[in-house]
């Protein structure tokens, strides 16, 4: 249960900061990185996220199922 409730932490950051990025992009029009520091932090996210499920399924923490 705490392996499914730090996944939806994070997606809910990624789409956090996803719209935090376009929103200064609309916002600042070009004048500030605000935009390109929030798209970082969402690859950041992104790229620890996989490498944590990565992990989880490697020693076993989180069981993958098939259909």
């Amino acid at each position: 249960m705490t392996s499914k409730i730090l996944i939806v932490v994070f997606l809910i950051a990624i789409v956090w900061n996803l719209g935090a990025g376009l929103y200064y992009m609309m916002t600042d029009k070009g004048e500030s990185d605000r935009t390109v520091k929030a798209l970082t932090r969402r690859i950041a996210l992104s790229v620890v996220l996989i490498i944590l499920i990565i992990i989880g399924m490697a020693t076993g923490f989180i069981q993958p199922h098939g259909l």
